[in-house]
């Protein structure tokens, strides 16, 4: 099992319209900011523009914000489909977005027909970290595997799963919650409604519980000798690797990424998760099987958001 070290961030910079077959936009809604990029099919950004998150972010304000940005980054309408990456489950056909988390009033918001009605072009919806996968599937550490599960260790701990190059979402939309699996069935409740979920052992928010520190503090402290950081990152890498087993038995991929702020810290964590895993997995559902960290880093939601518009447009082509 192989750990592939961190490479660049995706080269962002103007190219011109000329040499390009074609272009989408690629959108990432968050909570304080906006990004946007346009790409052509072999993924080049052409242009990138991050804009602030109206507040309040109610549906309109920000259908207004993200109207004026994609005028902007796209004044000659260039870009063929737009995909958009939202901070919430979207439904399964990519049109709605059912909740859209810590943004005002986001319940069951049309936001592809409402792009589609002010752009006139084709539009499609994703949760945020799905589109983190398929950014890191298509441009990131991904890139070489057509079967992977992508697992983002933040505020929260997201997932993606992708099959076949492609993403999986259910037949409701709201497959991938890869953190909300059950690691200890009497553990700390999540929000979610269950307990001791992976979330829960995993995140920022339960290191702090967990340590009272901060992770980069944790990670100074591990990195200086400190016993007590050092013994937490193994327990960590431990917990994550016991839950990535269940998943790996279920998915079988051929490579497992890891991105998010905790990633940061991955030197200390991950030869725990890679031992935790040969003993709880077996080989023939682990063979040649990848750890790997994210490579794109903030930028992969808006990446993925792109390569969605791409498959939009390609399956409307056919």
């Amino acid at each position: 099992m192989g750990i592939d070290p961190v490479a660049a961030e995706i080269n962002l910079h103007t190219q011109s319209p000329g040499q390009t077959l074609g272009q989408v936009l690629g959108i990432d809604l968050g909570g304080s900011a906006i990004k946007l990029g346009r790409f052509n099919q072999d993924g080049r950004c052409l242009q990138a523009l991050t804009v602030p998150t109206p507040h309040p972010a109610t549906p309109d304000a920000v259908l207004v914000t993200m109207v004026a940005a994609i005028a902007q980054i796209d004044p000659e309408q260039q870009a063929i489909a737009i995909g958009v990456g939202t901070p919430g489950p979207t439904d399964a056909t990519g049109r709605i977005a059912r909740v859209a988390i810590n943004l005002n009033g986001w319940h069951d918001v049309p936001l592809a027909d409402w792009l589609e009605a002010k752009t006139d072009r084709p539009t499609v919806l994703a949760n945020d970290a799905n589109c983190a996968g398929l950014g890191e599937a298509w441009l990131g550490a991904g890139r070489w595997y057509r079967n992977l599960i992508l697992l983002t260790l933040g505020t929260g701990v997201g997932g993606a799963i992708i099959l076949d190059g492609k993403l999986f979402t259910g037949h409701h939309g709201a497959a991938g919650e890869l953190g909300l699996i059950t690691l200890n069935p009497d553990g700390p409740p999540c929000n979610s409604g269950n307990r001791g979920s992976l979330e829960q052992y995993a995140s920022v928010p339960a290191i702090r519980r967990r340590t009272g520190l901060e992770p980069d503090a944790l990670s100074a402290k591990a990195i200086a000798g400190d016993a007590k950081a050092l013994a937490f990152w193994q327990e960590y890498g431990r917990d994550l690797g016991a839950g990535l087993a269940s998943l790996i038995y279920v998915l079988t991929p051929e490579a497992i990424v890891i991105g998010g702020g905790v990633c940061a810290s991955s030197d200390l964590f991950f030869p725990a998760i890679q031992s935790e895993l040969e003993k709880r997995v077996l080989s023939s559902s682990r063979a040649g099987l990848q750890l790997l960290r994210a490579e794109l880093g903030n930028q992969a939601g808006m990446v993925g958001a792109a390569r969605l518009a791409w498959q939009k447009n390609l399956e409307a082509a056919r």
